[in-house]
């Protein structure tokens, strides 16, 4: 038999034998999804942006299984954990906090039995409980209202503030607003409350606000839930010095109004889309697909809305 001819025998043998093993598979990602129940309108969009995660993914990838599971409260989120752990076997985890610290034991015993784990928005307390950070940007949601807001006073006026719940959160978005103003000082800040992210306590505060100073030139909502509140505060005292109310997140509701352009109060926006829950499964999902990892952390940048650009950050589907 000659070199070549029993090269390719060998070859056949090696082909044959190969054919008859079984096809390595790649290991499949079975990945939960824990967030919080839709209590108000952002909840609802992050509720509604990972079912739409978990209908778009599994249908692109078919060694992908997302279950999701919705919380009313952090012991019941801290029991699902578990069960997604034990009972359904998960090997990969996507978790929004209820809570920072009563989520993060329950968190590190997910990742203890083997579980890839992002957390999204609200930091655990300890970050050896998470292999990925993903988040909105806090820094920017602070800071480009205030230079917005700067820029169309051309440096001068009474701005007031409304805050949201003291939280990490809430000083980080209030230090950026104060440290833009800085540069500006013929802006004062008259106040900054808190409102507690919620429209009726917005309307309480501003209407504080109206009865307390007498010229306002412009308020930082921060939040388009509670800018809802402060324009009915207005509406209501009748106030026509306000220029500017400036919400933030980039709810729906606010977007089309920018859109729409028919109130010359509202003609901006920042985003802070509850859709970077979608972003969070779909690159943890697709990471873990191919066997790699993400950053350590993953920030969503936040962005001036205009009516400019405000089509690409309205989703009329969405609750928020």
């Amino acid at each position: 038999m000659s070199t070549i001819t029993r090269r390719l025998a060998l070859s056949a043998v090696a082909a044959a034998t190969f054919a008859s093993l079984p096809a390595l598979a790649a290991e499949k990602v079975n990945l939960g999804v824990s967030i919080p129940a839709a209590t108000h309108s952002f909840m609802g969009g992050i509720n509604y942006w990972a079912n739409q995660a978990k209908k778009d993914l599994e249908k692109q990838h078919k060694d992908l299984k997302i279950t999701i599971k919705t919380a009313a409260n952090a012991p019941e989120q801290a029991n699902q954990l578990q069960d997604l752990s034990s009972v359904t076997k998960i090997n990969a985890l996507v978790v929004f906090p209820f809570e920072s610290a009563a989520l993060t034991k329950p968190v590190a015993q997910v990742k203890a039995k083997g579980a890839y784990v992002t957390v999204v928005d609200r930091g655990l307390t300890d970050t050896s409980a998470q292999d990925a950070y993903v988040a909105g940007d806090n820094t920017a949601f602070g800071k480009v209202p205030a230079e917005y807001i700067a820029k169309k006073l051309n440096g001068k006026g009474n701005v007031v503030a409304l805050r949201g719940i003291a939280t990490t959160l809430d000083n980080e978005r209030m230090d950026a607003f104060n440290s833009v103003l800085k540069n500006y000082p013929d802006i004062k800040l008259l106040d900054a409350k808190y409102a507690n992210w919620n429209r009726d306590d917005a309307f309480k505060v501003t209407q504080d606000y109206l009865t307390r100073f007498k010229e306002i030139d412009a308020i930082w909502a921060a939040d388009d839930d509670m800018a809802v509140g402060v324009l009915r505060a207005i509406e209501q005292a009748k106030r026509t010095d306000i220029k500017i109310v400036f919400g933030g997140a980039g709810a729906k509701g606010m977007v089309k109004s920018i859109m729409d352009g028919k109130d010359p109060r509202l003609t901006a926006d920042v985003s802070y889309s509850p859709k970077f829950i979608y972003d969070a499964i779909k690159l943890t999902a697709e990471a873990r697909l191919k066997g790699e990892k993400l950053p350590a952390t993953t920030i969503i940048p936040s962005v001036l809305i205009t009516k400019d650009n405000a089509k690409d950050f309205y989703h009329p589907n969405s609750p928020f």
